[in-house]
């Protein structure tokens, strides 16, 4: 018999849990804001390149949605390292951590945004087919959707639903 790793005990103050929480969330953003920061690098230089004029009239809101998904993402995950500064030492790191995992939802929203938009760009500018560009976006968010977020939240609910099965 497997035993529910959130039955055992971990004997930390709450303080602890909070400082533990917090630290998770920054060290899971670290990894993405890395990503965002070399994603949206690439598309600020896009613009300058020499075969940038042959982005056609479909290609520009792609664009667009590329570069300010990435923007997004990127102010979302660096957000919570300003308001942990900011709200220092006076006792908020629960709305800290609230905060910060908000943003971090909102980012990777923009991400996914930013990531599909960037790659159907590509793919349309490469091959020039609509069918591959339409097959393209809706692979990404598919994979994206499935990956981040509804392969989680099915998780949740089922983790949920049997935590109120042990406890009613």
């Amino acid at each position: 018999m497997t035993t529910d790793p959130a039955d055992k005990p971990r004997n930390e103050t709450e303080f602890e849990r909070l400082d533990r929480q917090l630290v998770e969330l920054l060290q899971g953003f670290r990894v993405a804001v890395t990503g965002v920061q070399v994603l949206f690098a690439f598309l600020l230089i896009v613009p300058f390149s020499t075969h940038f004029d042959k982005v056609d009239d479909a290609g520009t809101p792609l664009f667009y949605v590329a570069l300010f998904g990435a923007a997004v993402a990127s102010i979302c995950f660096i957000a919570p390292v300003f308001h942990h500064r900011i709200l220092f030492r006076l006792g908020q790191k629960p709305l800290l951590i609230r905060r910060a995992n908000m943003f971090g939802i909102i980012g990777a929203f923009a991400l996914m945004a930013s990531m599909t938009a960037s790659t159907t760009l590509i793919v349309q500018s490469v091959s020039g087919e609509t069918a591959w560009t339409i097959v393209t976006a809706a692979a990404l968010l598919m994979l994206c959707g499935w990956a981040w977020f509804l392969q989680p939240y099915l998780s949740r609910r089922r983790a949920s639903r049997l935590r109120q099965r042990k406890d009613g």
